[in-house]
């Protein structure tokens, strides 16, 4: 019941109009708010008036442009790292060695057969000071099948403007042609890359140094070959876990191999893990010192390395979080044969923030790539997510995926036979910044990280005093021979341990809040304006007054506009309710015109009865009633 009496006191408010000026309102509003300039404008004279006003705007200018830089220094989110340091009993960290050769060579040279003769064969025409009888003879006998689909190729850059591609096992090549070390070396080794064989949309990887050419395209070639060997006979060529870890010792506690797991690794073949977690629960560390670190000895078998693939020689190793997958490549270390290297481990524990301070992600459920690497079970990384978008775009824009990548089901590696242009298009891919840009604006950062910073120092390793017997020692452990089967080439020792029991946590906070935010607001509107929260609240009622007046005006004025509109449609009075009465029941009555009449000739009323007084019931409109009807 108050409701609806309150509603039709508004409406005969609404009838009545507003009951002040806007004038009278901002006189009110400057009269009675709390900020000092508005008083001053309305009680001084008309010269204070006019620099009362003046400052009172460049002060309420002041603030709103503080208040704008405030908002947008809120709205942009910035952090602050902050840096402590902890002492707790640490997880020792997952462990990955690796051999810097992949396979071994007594395993793979039959795959490898037509590939060696082809590169010795370049090799030999590349080198040769003078065109011979003996390489021309040798050329009959390749297979060319492998040359023609990648083939190298020399480039005369004598005229730069017209440079001439010359093949390597042409036969009218000139003496100058056939010598890289020409005084003037304008000859330069080039992969050349093609769409499909015998296409002319073909591209040349230049490379300043033979030696890096020749290296990118036996890369090329093995891996198509490899590509077709199934994933258990790859593993079977590779170096096992019992020939590969000679000894283990992880604080007081012996193991060995049998501690380990084994992954394939597409750039090293076989790799084994150390306390990955997988299996079972990540091994801590009590104390710092190499005494309580893990200890290996490991044999990589360097002369059984495959010639022109590993240029290197030594152990990969990589430290890492427990359930990740460790990505030796980039972020992995060598270590040298022949050597003891000490490895010193620091933790830094990195924790970022979230959207909106940060585009990182938890699990990476958010990423739009698919994770090609979970098949592995391991957790989100930027390393996995960038990796996986371009095995993305490869099997998109190739047909087939890439080696060195996880395939998702139903699709094929990529080699020769079936995908002859795969290495033209594989390179574009690779050098092409867009679809890098692609794939960095997908993937994203994970929150929380854990990164291992390392020192590392070597020494001689065993010293020649030491060597006959441990070698001695060793080869009988491990090939059950009193001879010695172990060389200095081949052998690697490796301490990792804790170099300090601390750990640093760089967190990130927000640099900004809403607290400092309106603390911020409410600092500049005093110190500029003297006001507070309730000078806003006074000033937010004078607007909602303003808009009331507004709307009662409006109301108002399409008030008058209908009036108007029904008086033009009688230019006379408006004809009474008997008249209306008597023209709805009688069709042939006519409403008289009185006003076509002369005055002295207007008919006089009839005596008798007068007519009831229908003129009472008219409607009135609402603009003449009185007063008192607005307390009814």
């Amino acid at each position: 019941m108050n409701v609806k009496k309150y509603f039709v006191r508004a409406l005969h408010r609404l009838q009545k109009g507003p009951g002040y000026t806007y004038k009278e309102l901002l006189v009110w509003y400057c009269d009675n708010t709390n900020t000092h300039g508005p008083k001053r404008i309305i009680k001084e004279g008309p010269k204070k008036k006019l620099m009362w006003f003046f400052l009172t705007l460049l002060f309420a200018s002041l603030v709103f442009w503080q208040w704008g830089i405030l908002i947008n220094t809120y709205l942009s989110y910035n952090v602050t790292s902050s840096l402590s340091i902890g002492f707790k009993t640490m997880k020792f960290p997952a462990v990955t060695v690796c051999n810097a050769n992949p396979f071994k060579y007594s395993e793979v040279k039959h795959l490898l057969k037509d590939l060696d003769m082809l590169i010795e064969a370049a090799l030999e025409r590349i080198l040769q000071p003078m065109p011979g009888n003996s390489s021309q003879n040798t050329s009959l006998s390749l297979n060319l099948e492998l040359w023609n689909q990648i083939p190298l190729v020399l480039i005369d850059e004598h005229d730069k403007d017209n440079p001439i591609i010359l093949d390597i096992f042409e036969s009218n090549r000139t003496a100058e042609g056939n010598s890289l070390a020409s005084e003037e070396k304008k000859y330069k080794l080039a992969v050349k890359l093609c769409s499909y064989q015998g296409s002319n949309n073909c591209t040349y990887r230049n490379f300043s140094s033979a030696a890096q050419a020749v290296s990118e395209w036996y890369i090329l070639q093995s891996t198509s070959i490899l590509s077709k060997v199934p994933l258990q006979e790859r593993i079977r060529m590779g170096y096992q876990a019992e020939d590969m870890i000679l000894a283990c010792l992880y604080g007081a506690e012996p193991c060995n191999y049998k501690n380990f797991t084994q992954i394939y690794h597409p750039d090293h073949g076989n790799c084994y893990i150390f306390n990955w977690g997988m299996d079972e629960e990540a091994l801590n560390s009590s104390n710092p010192g190499a005494e309580f670190g893990l200890k290996l000895i490991l044999d990589i078998s360097q002369q059984d390395y495959i010639p022109y693939l590993s240029s290197a020689a030594g152990a990969r190793l990589m430290l890492h979080q427990q359930k990740s997958f460790p990505f030796l490549k980039d972020q992995g270390i060598y270590a040298m044969a022949g050597t003891e290297t000490s490895i010193g481990v620091l933790v830094d524990e990195l924790e970022r923030m979230g959207y909106p301070y940060s585009d990182c992600t938890n699990n990476g459920s958010d990423v739009p790539v698919k994770n090609l690497y979970s098949q592995y079970n391991t957790s989100y990384s930027i390393q996995a997510c960038l990796r996986s978008c371009f095995q993305n775009h490869m099997i998109e824009i190739c047909g087939c995926g890439h080696y060195m990548f996880p395939l998702p089901e139903g699709v094929n590696y990529c080699n020769n036979e079936d995908n002859p242009g795969w290495a033209y298009c594989y390179s574009s891919l690779r050098s092409s910044i867009r679809q890098r840009q692609i794939c960095i604006d997908s993937c994203k950062e994970t929150c929380n990280d854990t990164q291992y910073k390392m020192t590392i120092s070597m020494a001689d390793w065993p010293s020649e005093a030491s060597e006959d017997w441990i070698f001695h020692i060793l080869s009988y452990e491990r090939d059950m021979s009193t001879n010695v089967t172990l060389d200095r080439n081949g052998i690697i020792k490796l301490n990792i341990y804790f170099q300090e029991y601390n750990y640093r946590t760089i967190s990130e906070s927000a640099a900004t809040t809403i607290v400092w935010l309106l603390s911020s607001l409410g600092g500049q509107f005093g110190f500029w304006m003297g006001g507070s929260v309730l000078c806003l609240i006074e000033f937010g009622e004078i607007i909602i007054d303003s808009l009331w007046i507004t709307i009662i005006h409006v109301i108002s004025w399409c008030k008058g506009l209908k009036q108007k509109r029904a008086q033009a449609q009688y230019p006379n009075a408006p004809p009474t309710v008997s008249e209306l009465v008597e023209a709805h029941t009688n069709l042939g009555f006519q409403h008289e015109d009185t006003g076509a009449i002369p005055r002295d000739e207007a008919l006089h009323p009839e005596p008798g009865t007068p007519p009831p007084n229908y003129d009472s019931l008219r409607v009135q409109p609402l603009d003449i009633l009185g007063p008192d009807s607005d307390t009814e």
